[in-house]
């Protein structure tokens, strides 16, 4: 391409001539765009006739009948044309509205909480047993090991840059030696390092559904499982656990919902909100429905390892060849650092059943924020390798103890029922609601107690579960004594003997 000053030049590109009129003439191929692109900076769009340039240039495009291989382009250069007539444009006016995906986000338990009118008893100090962060109350510290090992990082001054979307190989390698066993090994190439569990939640479900299909999730479950999902066009199908036995799955019923569009069943083993553990038999069951029906599994296991001394845990992947999971975890609970945002994906596909297409998926996906804490990654082997097994085995002690003493304590209270938990951090209680018609549900039962109690649990419909509460069990054992003492306060006050229940009454 060839330029000079303002009378016209003629040239040829692939032996097309083309017109284009901006003080000086220029013949070009009918790759135009090309041309324009040098000739404009590089920013338009071509529909028919027109090609619309980002202001101030507005291209016009005539085409001639006589000559149909020569196009004569008028370039309107900062509004001014060398051609006569008006150019339409669109009315510039302000229309800024939220995207579609921001409309479908609803967390419950934000809307529940936040909704909350009431305020707490000013005589009373509040205890919270709402709060799933085990570093509230400051007396769960994470390992000395684990907080050196932080340190040790950020001296080094080696983990300051980016680094792969999906993680440093070497920390990637060290979470696939932690997990690697037998029955379920683990490479490098296994693992996605995530910002958090719930950024590798979300990666799962971004990754094997597309909107339209549906997800299969527990009743009650992780509210977050919903609110990820909805936001992004996913139908969520609810399967129940069954209180009576423990909160196992029901099987029969989780099996009725899968249909052609179920794309992924959602195992939370140990369970939040529930604190339940399945056994071995049950898992195995669970997995025999998945197989049966070809659906994958996203196993969020972030309280894994999490079990109380009566109960094991078993990693879902270690069950089964034939069922492909994406088991989800982190550093958040074992090591009690939930701020510090490390979680990670394990896939489990001994049958590449997921082929590449779900791996290669995943890895573009993680670009999107380009990976976790880097600091954090770098710290990974130490926190891995060196924190002792004293500091696991106080910490579940402290949350057995709590369990144990909190389910005595509610247990013995007329009009509650709490189930006694296995593991995690949490313990539901299910209101008996006829002893206490005043309230019409366990939102209204659970915002009297902050009002008259100053004693915050979250009601169990956050979790699609209701006339049940959620008590959170990492607070300390003198706060969880004086919170199970405020509830039978409460309930003593507004409970009401059922018709012909007079002998419950007489306890």
């Amino acid at each position: 391409m060839r330029v000079s000053g303002p009378t016209p030049i003629c040239g040829t590109i692939s032996g097309i001539r083309g017109c284009i009129r901006i003080h000086h003439h220029y013949h070009l191929s009918k790759n135009l765009g090309n041309f324009l692109v040098w000739l404009l900076g590089g920013c338009f769009s071509f529909t028919g006739k027109s090609l619309l340039v980002m202001d101030p240039y507005v291209i016009q495009m005539q085409d001639h009948g006589s000559l149909p291989s020569v196009l004569d382009v008028h370039v309107n250069v900062a509004g001014r044309s060398s051609v006569q007539g008006k150019v339409k444009s669109r009315k510039a006016r302000w229309s800024v509205r939220p995207s579609d995906m921001s409309n479908k986000t609803f967390n419950p338990i934000r809307a529940i909480v936040d909704n909350m009118k009431v305020k707490p008893n000013p005589n009373k100090t509040m205890i919270a047993l709402s709060i799933g962060d085990p570093t509230v109350f400051g007396n769960l510290p994470t390992d000395p090991e684990v907080t050196q090992a932080m340190k040790d990082a950020l001296d080094s001054g080696k983990f300051n840059g980016y680094v792969p979307s999906i993680g440093y190989l070497s920390s990637r390698e060290e979470v696939a030696s932690y997990y690697h066993c037998p029955e379920a090994p683990l490479e490098a190439k296994d693992v996605i390092l995530t910002s958090g569990c719930s950024q590798a939640i979300e990666l799962c479900l971004a990754v094997l559904a597309n909107p339209g299909q549906n997800i299969l999730v527990p009743r009650p479950g992780f509210s977050l499982y919903r609110t990820l999902a909805e936001s992004m066009g996913i139908e969520v199908k609810l399967y129940n656990l069954l209180p009576e036995k423990n909160w196992e799955i029901d099987l029969k019923q989780l099996e009725s919902l899968i249909d052609e569009k179920t794309v992924c069943l959602i195992v939370n083993n140990p369970s939040n909100p529930c604190g339940s553990v399945f056994s071995r038999r049950h898992l195995q069951k669970i997995l025999a429905v998945a197989a049966r029906q070809c659906v994958p599994i996203l196993a969020d296991e972030i309280y894994g390892d999490m079990v109380f001394s009566d109960s094991k845990f078993e990693p879902l992947a270690t069950l089964s060849s034939n069922v492909p999971i994406l088991s989800c975890g982190g550093l958040a609970k074992r090591w009690l650092v939930p701020g510090w945002r490390m979680g990670w994906i394990l896939i489990h596909d001994r049958r590449d059943i997921f082929g590449n297409e779900i791996r290669d998926g995943l890895t573009k996906l993680s670009q999107r924020i380009l990976g976790p804490c880097t600091l954090v990654q770098g710290a990974l082997k130490s926190i891995l390798c060196r924190t002792p097994r004293e500091f696991y085995h106080n910490t579940l002690s402290f949350l057995k103890s709590n369990a144990d003493l909190c389910y005595g304590a509610l247990a013995a209270i007329p009009g509650l029922r709490p189930i006694h938990p296995s593991g995690a951090m949490y313990l539901m209680v299910g209101i008996e609601m006829e002893h206490f018609p005043e309230f019409e549900n366990d939102v209204e039962f659970t915002e009297q107690l902050v009002a008259e109690q100053s004693v915050h649990c979250l009601p169990a419909t956050c979790f699609d579960y209701p006339n049940f509460f959620r008590v959170v069990i990492t607070v300390p054992e003198v706060m969880m004594l004086e919170a199970c003492s405020r509830i039978q306060e409460f309930c003593e006050q507004h409970y009401h003997c059922a018709e012909g229940s007079q002998e419950e009454c007489d306890k």
